[in-house]
This record gives C-alpha cells, structure tokens and sequence, in this order.
C-alpha cells in the first residue's frame, strides 16, 4: 500500500492528513486484485514518460491498471504538477503548493503523444485554485501542441471543476477537446466528507455548459462506488447526469491509497455493476462502462470509437 510520504522521504505526501486516525482496511476480494507490472510494453511506456519529464495520473492516483494500459502504450498524462491544491480523501494526487507552471509542458507533451504514436490521448490535470484561470490557458495549450505534433489524434480531456474561476472554463471547451470529462466521483450526500473543496452542482453545471456551447463535444463523467452510497443516490446522480446531457458514464470501485483515506465502505460485486450498467443505459446514455476495475480513462481510446459509433446510430434513427 502507498505510504504517505513521497517518493525521496524528503516530506508528507498527505500533510493535511497526517494527523487522522487510521481507518480500517478491507480485504480485496479476488476480483479486483491485479498483477504486478512487468511488460516489455510497461517498460517502454515508463522510458518514454520519464525521459520527456512528465507526470501522469496512472502513477499519481496509483491505478490499478496501470500494467495492462501501460502494455499498450495508453497512458493518461497530468500536466501542471504533481502537487494539487484539494485534499479530498479519496486521492493519492501528492497535495500542496505546487510549483510554477512550466511554459515547455504543452510542447513535450505533443511530442510524446506522437512518439508514443497515439491514436486517443487522455490529458488529466491536478486541481490549481492557485491560478486565476484554474490552468484553463496550459490546458488549451497542450491541446494546440498535441494537434500540431500528432493531428491524427483525438483527444480526451479529464479537467479540474474550475470553482470560482469564472468562465475560466470556455477557455477550455473553445480548445475543441473530442471528448470533454470531469468527474462527479460520488453521491452529493458524500461531497462534504469525500470531496469537500468542490461543488456537486457546480461540477454537474460545467459539463451542462460543455453541451451548451459545443454540442459537438462528447461529455462523459465517472462515480466510485464503495463509499457507503446507496443505490438509489447512484440512480439519482444518473438522473442528473443526463439531464446536463452527459453521454458517458463510468462507475468503478474505491480503492482505498492508505489508512489515512476514507475507508470502504464495501466491495461492490461484479453482478452489482452489471446492474448499474443496465440502468445506465436504460437511461440513455450513449455508453456506460461499469465494472470493479473501470477508471475515467480504463479503455479510453476503444470506447472514443462505441462512443462515434453510438452517436451514429442515435443520429440515423432521428
């Protein structure tokens, strides 16, 4: 399990949190434990992330797929930092003041897609409540960079709320993403305890906006489940999904970093999410991925493709 503090020891990972009380662990059932990464494919895909100075997310947050995504070359990459300015307690995202943003980001970031020779790109970001714009400008730029050095790309942005940035945000729904994704993460009875720097109502009003002002946009938003939420709160957030027009959802499960982060609640069942994905579906979403190990960007590149296809055959049967 990851500790709370950093990779060289130097200093808390967590400082808000080190002064918790440990909450209990829950045993993995069998399905949801995964192998250790080892690939020729992994090793690559570390070279190259490593040799181009960037963070990615499948590192930060700990993924559980990392070593199947990383086989294929998929990774998700988080620029602006390591260091996010939340503390919610699901996260393993370092937290802190982070650095300066780095001008040169946008254009190793191109370039990586391309050598990686990316067909879908997913770009993440930690939260920076620090920065007038929210970092709306250096995520619009990595776009710009991204087409410039691989135009055959399509791209998948996984974006902070932007709270009490304005209209931070158009910056970066002007910059044209394919897809355009940020996570509602969990139930609005849980946002104080789980995700107490954000809004459950803003972050739903910022994908709305997304449909409003490009229609042409795919929006997609993810819940963890396993945090104590009941089935019904789940159904209801689907509601509200798509009635700010949401086209993809993605449910998993919680995975607790350490024992200074919320504890499971439980280990939802395969069969559990087979019944979500139903009823997502019956709702009208476009796609639905639901399982123990789905995460925002788990597949991301072969369901930008259900996704297009699933649009089609909306739109021909209209």
């Amino acid at each position: 399990m990851p500790t709370l503090v950093d990779k060289t020891g130097a200093r808390p990972r967590h400082p808000e949190k080190q002064g918790r009380e440990d909450t209990p662990l829950l045993r993995k059932p069998a399905w949801i434990r995964v192998k250790a990464p080892t690939s020729e494919g992994y090793l690559e895909t570390l070279k190259l992330v490593r040799d181009a100075n960037l963070v990615t997310v499948c590192q930060e947050a700990g993924c559980p797929n990392i070593g199947e995504c990383w086989s294929k070359k998929h990774a998700t990459l988080m620029i602006m930092g390591d260091t996010c300015t939340r503390a919610c307690s699901f996260c393993n995202v370092r937290t802190g003041m982070p650095l300066a943003l780095d001008a040169d980001e946008p254009r190793r970031v191109g370039e990586t897609v391309a050598a990686m020779g990316l067909g879908h790109v997913v770009i993440t970001s930690v939260d920076r409540d620090d920065l007038a714009d929210g970092g709306a400008e250096q995520f619009a730029e990595v776009l710009r960079e991204i087409r410039l050095a691989a135009p055959r790309a399509t791209i998948e942005i996984l974006t902070p709320d932007f709270l009490r940035k304005g209209d931070a945000a158009n910056i970066v729904i002007d910059a044209k993403p394919d897809v355009f994704n940020h996570n509602l993460e969990t139930v609005p009875r849980l946002y104080l305890s789980i995700r107490p720097g954000s809004r459950y109502y803003h972050s739903l009003r910022l994908l709305e906006r997304v449909k409003e002002r490009d229609p042409s946009q795919f929006t997609k938003s993810g819940l963890m489940v396993g945090l104590g939420e009941t089935k019904e709160e789940v159904t209801q957030v689907m509601d509200d999904m798509r009635s700010a027009g949401i086209d993809f959802l993605t449910i998993g499960q919680y995975l607790q970093p350490t024992r200074k982060h919320a504890a499971v609640d439980r280990f939802v069942t395969p069969e559990e999410f087979a019944t979500y994905e139903t009823i997502g579906r019956s709702k009208g979403f476009l796609m639905v991925a639901s399982s123990p190990l789905t995460r925002s960007s788990y597949h991301a590149d072969e369901d930008f493709a259900k996704l297009r296809t699933a649009r089609g055959a909306q739109l021909a049967r209209r």
